[in-house]
């Protein structure tokens, strides 16, 4: 059986992941585990998509230098299809990512990501293409939005990761969810539907947030399961005795995963509760090791 593909837009990022080995020690020194490896909201979640056997291309902007070389390489060995455009007025984005297993901090440096434009989502648009997640961050930043809002009004199934709390706060809740109303999934993390659905149970989050944008919302609990709701109220959980259970290193990428693995599982059919299965326990898979991508095979 063909599997339809998925397009994947937004960044590509270098990471530099430090996983510390206790407290940080402000002006002084902190022992850490230091690797350079391949990030981005976007990039990751193409990576897990491919690894778990979707066809999946994505589409972002890199800058004309070793590390744009690196990770387009990267994901070409990793099985996705790049449509990725080379910048040569910008460097591509890099993050550093202080982690300390099941919480991180990120200092961004978004570069070329920046020049996302509407006609790099469609040059990466093929007839085999059903479905398009969109990460959040390219909507989050007034330079990407555009291109952003310009994907979410593509004629396929549409989904976006709300990407990070801080972001959304500064946007606003109300102004946010009038720019996703219509997409047909918003996933949100626990601090992120506080954000923009405002306290409450999961449940109720969900829920909100499914209202205001008309399709469906997840809200993901990290090892408490996740909670999926409806337009109309409809809700199923993933409780914590059914959720993945692992001992964290590092949670970079862990939210691209369980994206990844939401995806590739409704691609094929699957039930809302077959659904939040498969992303929590790729969503868990990759807390067990430093960095956001699968481990190389």
């Amino acid at each position: 059986m063909t599997v339809a593909r998925v397009l994947v837009v937004g960044d590509v990022i270098t990471d530099v992941v430090a996983v510390l080995g206790g407290a940080l020690a402000p002006g002084s020194d902190t022992p850490a585990a230091i690797r350079v490896a391949g990030g981005g909201q976007a990039a990751n979640t193409a990576a897990w998509l491919a690894a778990a056997g979707v066809p999946v291309t994505l589409a972002g902007v890199a800058g004309y230098d070793p590390a744009g070389d690196a990770r387009l390489a990267e994901l070409s060995a990793a099985g996705v299809t790049t449509a990725v455009r080379r910048a040569t007025d910008a460097v591509t984005g890099t993050i550093i990512v202080l982690s300390t297993g099941g919480e991180r901090s990120m200092i961004t440096d978004r570069g070329a990501n920046l020049l996302l434009r509407p006609s790099d989502v469609d040059a990466a648009r093929t007839p085999d293409v059903t479905r398009l997640h969109l990460s959040g961050y390219a909507l989050l930043d007034e330079a990407t939005r555009p291109a952003a809002r310009h994907a979410l009004r593509q004629d396929v199934a549409t989904s976006i990761d709300a990407a990070s709390a801080e972001p959304l706060r500064q946007v606003g809740a109300k102004t946010f969810l009038s720019w996703v109303r219509g997409c047909d999934l918003l996933l949100a993390n626990a601090d992120e539907a506080h954000v923009l659905a405002g306290p409450g149970s999961p449940g109720e989050q969900a829920r909100t947030l499914a209202a205001a944008t008309g399709g469906a919302a997840v809200v993901k609990r990290g090892a408490a399961g996740a909670v999926w709701a409806t337009a109309d109220g409809a809700m199923t959980e993933l409780p914590p005795s059914l959720a993945t259970s692992v001992t964290p290193v590092d949670a970079t990428g862990a939210g691209d995963a369980f994206a990844a693995g939401l995806l590739a599982a409704l691609v094929h059919g699957a039930t809302p509760l077959d659904a939040l299965t498969a992303a929590h326990t790729l969503g868990a898979r990759a807390v067990t090791t430093i960095g956001a991508r699968p481990p190389a095979s």
